[in-house]
């Protein structure tokens, strides 16, 4: 059985905008208008479900431009909201789920003639509130019934508490009794999910583009980088706090370049470091730095803005380009992962596409970002059953997204 693997390879040209001088290499490869970079991202989601690029072009910008929509209606329902997610299939429609029984009528945005309903479904026993303040007060106490699981969240979906666990916890004899403590200690319902490898922070891993030295030995580990960021003086670049703190940057061009090291925040809500480099930075990123997939930064979208659904793509040094479906969108990772326990503000995306050594590099959507590669849930080497990552919302203080 393999741990939650820190996806800590990713630091290097790997992840996502990089850490170059201002007249650095990586500016010489053409950077992505957004149409082509939300055509990039909409084939994936054609292959997935069954529809024409175009209608996957179309489907994405609807679901952009509904982030508000939602938004608002968390608000309006905030009292009663358990949690908003989306379908895809048989065909696009938002689904928000709420307590009580007092009947939403449906509404619909339309986005370029797409019309996407939203359909509001009552009957929740608890809110998505309720599971969160289970979660972070009886976490300790829900560990403790299951030692061994992969970690917790909310699923939006349904209203219940997930517990994520592995193949001895999936085979006991008592694991129904085990649901009833669990609901018992909480006050919501449970439900146990099975993941068959451990999450861990993706393992340090080499050969990606940003290489450093571990101070426990004498290897050679690396990451992927995720965004480029300033405080307003200098402008840096992020990767996973798990990663080495001395790097040196590897331009996909040729050449490197040392960076250096500012700071690292790995507590909690955040798993993330910051190096600067000579020179200054532009707001780019490598969606797929394998085949020049270079993009311009325009945005980002909040963590409680994601829904259950949500199309994303990231792009990790040792897995490469890949999109999924968001998961869970309110996940605390098991154990100390977060030098201690995590929070449940973490964001999970279901998928086999991550490896160690993706660690820091960036989740996005066409231009916009999503966060940056914490862990996953696989053995060194192989290859997951989703990924986990940090919002962008988490950037250390003063920091902030360069666009």
């Amino acid at each position: 059985m393999a741990a939650l693997i820190g996806l800590l390879v990713g630091v290097g040209p790997a992840g996502g905008a990089q850490a170059v001088p201002a007249s650095g290499m990586a500016t010489r490869k053409p950077v992505q208008t957004p149409a082509e970079a939300l055509y990039q991202d909409a084939a994936t989601y054609a292959g997935r479900y069954g529809v024409t690029a175009d209608q996957a072009v179309l489907r994405l910008r609807a679901l952009q431009a509904s982030a508000a929509t939602t938004d608002a209606i968390r608000q309006t329902f905030r009292e009663r909201l358990v949690g908003v997610s989306i379908d895809h299939a048989p065909a696009l429609r938002i689904i928000v789920l709420l307590t009580g029984t007092t009947p939403v009528t449906g509404t619909s945005i339309a986005i370029d003639g797409l019309v996407v309903p939203i359909i509001f479904r009552v009957g929740a026993v608890t809110t998505g509130d309720d599971v969160i303040r289970a979660m972070l007060q009886r976490g300790p106490e829900l560990n403790a019934l299951l030692p061994q699981n992969r970690g917790m969240g909310l699923d939006a979906r349904t209203g219940e508490l997930v517990i994520l666990i592995g193949a001895l916890d999936e085979a006991r004899p008592n694991l129904g009794a085990v649901r009833g403590q669990a609901e018992g200690l909480t006050g919501v319902k449970v439900r146990f999910d099975p993941a068959e490898r451990p999450l861990a922070d993706m393992a340090l891993a080499g050969g990606a583009r940003i290489v450093g030295v571990h101070p426990g030995d004498a290897r050679r580990y690396a990451c992927t980088t995720g965004f480029a960021v300033s405080d307003g003086v200098q402008n840096g670049i992020v990767t996973a706090a798990h990663c080495p703190d001395v790097l040196t940057y590897q331009d996909p061009e040729g050449g490197t370049i040392p960076l250096q090291f500012v700071g690292q925040w790995g507590a909690r809500t955040q798993d993330v470091q910051v190096h600067v480099a000579p020179g200054g930075q532009r707001p780019l990123f490598y969606a797929d730095r394998r085949q020049g997939a270079l993009r311009m930064l325009a945005g980002a979208r909040s963590r409680l803005s994601t829904r259950a659904g949500e199309w994303v793509c990231h792009y990790g040094e040792s897995s490469g380009y890949s999109c999924a479906e968001v998961e869970l969108t309110q996940f605390a990772p098991p154990g100390s992962l977060c030098g201690g326990a995590c929070a449940p503000t973490w964001i999970t995306v279901r998928t086999s596409d991550c490896k160690s050594g993706d660690s820091g590099g960036p989740v996005f959507l066409g231009d916009v970002a999503f966060g940056i590669t914490k862990g996953g849930s696989g053995k060194r080497g192989t290859r997951c059953n989703f990924y986990f990552y940090m919002s962008t919302d988490f950037l250390p203080a003063g920091w902030r997204l360069l666009r």
